[in-house]
C-alpha cells in the first residue's frame, strides 16, 4: 500500500484549471477511506458569479450506469429474471438475442440509441421524451455484432435496464437508487434528475473554449439508467468512502458490480456492470466517466491502494485525463514521456474495415504521435520502436495491404485496407433504411455534395460529405443530442452491374452497418 506524494499531488491539482481550461471544477482524492484532498475552483454560474464548491450539484451523467447495475443486483438479485421482459421489449429483433447481463456489460450488440437519434433527424437541442426512447429502441431488427462477442458502448442498454427494472418492481428507478445507494452511502444531496432541461442545482454547464468563449449548454433530453443522477463532490466522496468501508463485505454492492466479466470466447472483458476496468501506472482500477453537452466527470478507484479520485467539470474539458493525472500524482508517478520517433508518412490516410464498414483515418499529431479517428473522438497514439503505434484504446501495425487494428477492450481485431480511387458525384438521391424507418438525403449544392438524415425525430441539418475514395465518403457529426457526438459517419455507396447507385451503408463506431436502399 503506497503513501500519497503530497507535493506532487498538490502541484498537479493546482495545474488543473490551467491545463483543463473552463468555468470551474472540483476534485477529490480519498485514501484508506479518508479525504486527502477536496478542492473547488472557478464558478458554477459565470453570469451570477456563483463560486464552484464541493456542495455544488452537478450531473454525473454516465457514472450513473454503475448505480443502475448496483440497484438491479440489490433489488432483483439475478438479472436473468428480466429475460422475458427483455424479449418483449425488443419485439422485432432477429437472430441471437442478448441477455440482460449483456446489457450490463455493453456486450449486447445493440446500436447506441443516442447515435441513432442523429439518423432519425434529431436536432441537438431538440426534445427527446421517454416514448421516443421506447419507440427507437423497439425498432431494432439486428445487432451490429453477435451478442457477447465484442464490446460496444451503448447507452440504450442501460435505458432498457431502467425500464425493465421499473416495470418489474413497480417503482421509479430514482426511488430505488435512493433507497439502495444514496441513503446507505450518505449521499445526502444526490438525486435522480432524468429531465436534462430541468436539472436540480444552481450550476450551469458550458460549451465552448477560451478561443470562442463559453456559453451555457442547452439540453432537452430525458435519460434514465444510462444517466440521470446529479450529485455534489461531497456526495461522490461519500460514495468512495462507502466503497472502502464495504470492501470486505461479500455482498457489498461495489464488490458485486466489480466482478470481472468475459466475452463468449473466454477473453477477459474490460467493462462490466457499468464499470470500466483499466490499468494506470501498472495498477488495476475501476471507474467511469460522464458527459453531456456542458459537463464532464470521471471517477477512478484503485482497490489495492484503497485510493479514489473524482473530477467534475462544468465545461467540456477532458475529465478522464485529468483524473488520470491526479491518480498518477497521488501514486507518486508521472506520465511516460512522449516518443520522439518520426512518423513515416506511409501511415497517413484512410483505411476501411470490410466487416464493420468503418473507416480509420490517420494524420500527424506532433512528434512521435498519430491522430486516429475510429471511434467518437480522435485518439492520439504514440509511435513505438517496434514499428507499431498505440494508446490505451488501440494498437496499430502496418501490413502489406494496410493496417491491422486491435482494440483490446472491445475484443476486436481487424485488417483494414487503404481506401483508394476517385469518388463520383452521381450519388445524389434519397435512400431508405427499413430497420430504423428513416431516410438519408444526398444533394449537390453548387458542386459539393451534402447529406442529411430524416426520421421520426425530424429533419436534420445538411452536412458536407467528404470523399476519401471510390464510393467511400465521410459525413462529420460534431453536434448531437448526447455528448460526445457519434463521430464521423462512414458512407459507403453501392452500385449495380450497370454502375448505377442502388443503396448506401452508413455507420459509426456506436451504430454500424445500417443499410439504405435508393427510394428516389
Amino acid at each position: 500500500m503506497s503513501m500519497i506524494d503530497t507535493a506532487l499531488l498538490e502541484k498537479t491539482v493546482r495545474s488543473l484549471p490551467h491545463t483543463y481550461r473552463g468555468p470551474g471544477g472540483v476534485v477529490a482524492v480519498v485514501k484508506d477511506g479518508e479525504v486527502v484532498l477536496r478542492h473547488a475552483w472557478g464558478y458554477a454560474d459565470l453570469d451570477a458569479r456563483l463560486p464552484m464548491s464541493p456542495a455544488t450539484l452537478m450531473p454525473i451523467c454516465s457514472i450513473s450506469k454503475e448505480f443502475t447495475c448496483a440497484t438491479l443486483l440489490a433489488t432483483l438479485g439475478d438479472p436473468a429474471v428480466l429475460e422475458p421482459a427483455l424479449a418483449a421489449y425488443l419485439p422485432r429483433l432477429e437472430g441471437a438475442r442478448p441477455r440482460v447481463v449483456d446489457l450490463c456489460n455493453n456486450q449486447s450488440g445493440l446500436r447506441d440509441y443516442w447515435a441513432l437519434t442523429v439518423l432519425c433527424g434529431a436536432e441537438p437541442e431538440g426534445k427527446f421524451e421517454p416514448s421516443d426512447a421506447k419507440h427507437l429502441l423497439g425498432l431494432a431488427r439486428t445487432t451490429h455484432f453477435a451478442p457477447r462477442t465484442h464490446y460496444s458502448y451503448a447507452n440504450g442498454n442501460f435505458r432498457i435496464l431502467s425500464d425493465l427494472i421499473e416495470d418489474h418492481v413497480g417503482r421509479p428507478l430514482g426511488e430505488l437508487i435512493a433507497e439502495t445507494i444514496f441513503r446507505p452511502a450518505g449521499m445526502v444531496s444526490a438525486r435522480f434528475c432524468p429531465d436534462t432541461s430541468d436539472m436540480s442545482g444552481d450550476a450551469l454547464g458550458y460549451e465552448g473554449n477560451n478561443d470562442v468563449g463559453f456559453q451555457p449548454a442547452v439540453n432537452n433530453i430525458h435519460w434514465t439508467g444510462d444517466a440521470g443522477i446529479s450529485a455534489t463532490l461531497d456526495d461522490m466522496i461519500a460514495w468512495e468512502r462507502f466503497i472502502d468501508a464495504t470492501r470486505h463485505d461479500a455482498d457489498g454492492l461495489y464488490r458485486r458490480i466489480s466482478v470481472p466479466q468475459t466475452f463468449s470466447d473466454g477473453t477477459p472483458a474490460e467493462y462490466g456492470f457499468g464499470l470500466a476496468h483499466m490499468e494506470i501506472a501498472g495498477i488495476r482500477m475501476t471507474g467511469h466517466g460522464g458527459a453531456i453537452r456542458g459537463w464532464r466527470s470521471q471517477r477512478i478507484h484503485a482497490p489495492s491502494e484503497r485510493l479514489s479520485v473524482v473530477v467534475m467539470f462544468n465545461h467540456e474539458g477532458d475529465a478522464h485525463t485529468a483524473a488520470e493525472d491526479v491518480m498518477r500524482a497521488a501514486l507518486g508517478q508521472v506520465a511516460a514521456p512522449a516518443s520522439d520517433l518520426a512518423a513515416d508518412p506511409d501511415w497517413f490516410g484512410h483505411y476501411l474495415d470490410d466487416e464493420t464498414k468503418l473507416t480509420l483515418s490517420l494524420s500527424p499529431a506532433g512528434p512521435g504521435r498519430l491522430s486516429a479517428r475510429f471511434a467518437t473522438t480522435p485518439d492520439v497514439l504514440q509511435l513505438n520502436a517496434d514499428g507499431s503505434a498505440g494508446s490505451d484504446a488501440m494498437t496499430l501495425r502496418r501490413t502489406p495491404g494496410g493496417i491491422r487494428l486491435a482494440r483490446k477492450s472491445e475484443n476486436l481485431t481487424a485488417d483494414l485496407h487503404r481506401v483508394t480511387g476517385e469518388a463520383k458525384s452521381d450519388i445524389t438521391g434519397r435512400f431508405y433504411c427499413a430497420e430504423i424507418e428513416a431516410e438519408f438525403v444526398c444533394e449537390s449544392a453548387g458542386g459539393p455534395i451534402y447529406g442529411a438524415f430524416e426520421g421520426f425525430l425530424g429533419k436534420g441539418a445538411m452536412q458536407p460529405l467528404y470523399p476519401i475514395g471510390a464510393d467511400v465518403w465521410l459525413l462529420p457529426c460534431q453536434r448531437a443530442m448526447d455528448a460526445s457526438p457519434p463521430g464521423d459517419w462512414t458512407v459507403l455507396f453501392e452500385r449495380d452491374d450497370s454502375g448505377a447507385v442502388t443503396g448506401v451503408t452508413i455507420g459509426c463506431w456506436l451504430a454500424r452497418g445500417l443499410r439504405y436502399v435508393r427510394s428516389a
